[in-house]
């Protein structure tokens, strides 16, 4: 029975969404339509089993991370380039994380010409498989999740087959980002210079990490991608909010949509 079979038949297993496993959505739907844009990356809660390892090795909320690719003319919603663990590379409509919580992470300062470049390394992969070889290393830690350092954890994401034609959904868009050189979470080296008034100043020197190592969590704690909250984008009003304890009772004594308590 080759690696390839158990990996396939394990993913579809894993995959399965688990009910009550998620907080659910923290905006809703039509204020997440409005705050996407094209080169957005969103970061998804997922429910599965899989992602349930994904989240465990991370230690992170985030188990998925997909690039927006914006509303195309005609379609009534954002579309992205997402990679699925059973159908690899795709494009998908936003109601593929309905239910889901979700978060939106920005680059700052690229050009359309390089969001386009970001999108086209995406696009130019749709069909690519998963990466399966590691399928079943993830699945251990669903049996029992030994202590080990985080750096080790990382480790075990990047332990893939390394072949063109398969990808993980982070690893693929650290990729896409790498072609126009835009930083996600590099090592930062600082080094001690003079400046022309004779005065020494540090200097920052970056350097790229290997596009393998990277993990959903790494969009959201990057200082260089901007965390964008659809209910903020839409102009919060803290004084506009409804508070249940704040209603007038119903006769009876309770709350408008408070559960009714037997005497």
């Amino acid at each position: 029975m080759s690696l390839g079979f158990v990996g396939r038949r394990m993913a579809r297993f894993l995959a399965q969404p688990r009910e009550d496993y998620g907080r659910g959505p923290s905006s809703r739907r039509e204020l997440l339509v409005a705050a996407l844009r094209r080169g957005d990356v969103l970061l998804v809660e997922g429910t599965s089993r899989f992602a349930g390892a994904i989240k465990y090795l991370t230690q992170s909320t985030w188990s998925h991370a997909a690039l927006c690719l914006g509303t195309p003319v005609g379609a009534g919603e954002p579309q992205f380039v997402d990679v699925d663990i059973n159908d690899g590379v795709r494009t998908v409509p936003l109601a593929e994380f309905d239910g889901l919580h979700v978060r939106i992470c920005r680059p700052v300062g690229l050009g359309q010409a390089e969001i386009d470049r970001v999108a086209g390394h995406m696009l130019d992969r749709l069909g690519y498989s998963y990466d399966l070889k590691n399928i079943v290393d993830l699945a251990r830690y669903l049996i029992r999740q030994p202590p080990m350092p985080d750096p080790m954890k990382r480790r075990m994401l990047a332990l893939g087959s390394g072949e063109p034609t398969r990808a993980i959904c982070s690893t693929l868009l650290a990729q896409a980002f790498e072609v126009v050189r835009y930083p996600i979470l590099p090592e930062i080296e600082l080094l001690d210079a003079d400046t022309a008034s004779g005065r020494r100043a540090r200097e920052e020197i970056l350097h790229i990490r290997h596009y393998s190592l990277y993990t959903p969590r790494d969009f959201d704690v990057s200082p260089f991608f901007q965390v964008v909250k659809p209910r903020l984008e839409a102009g919060f009003d803290y004084r506009r909010l409804v508070w249940a304890d704040a209603l007038p009772a119903l006769p009876g004594g309770s709350a408008p949509g408070a559960p009714d308590v037997a005497a």
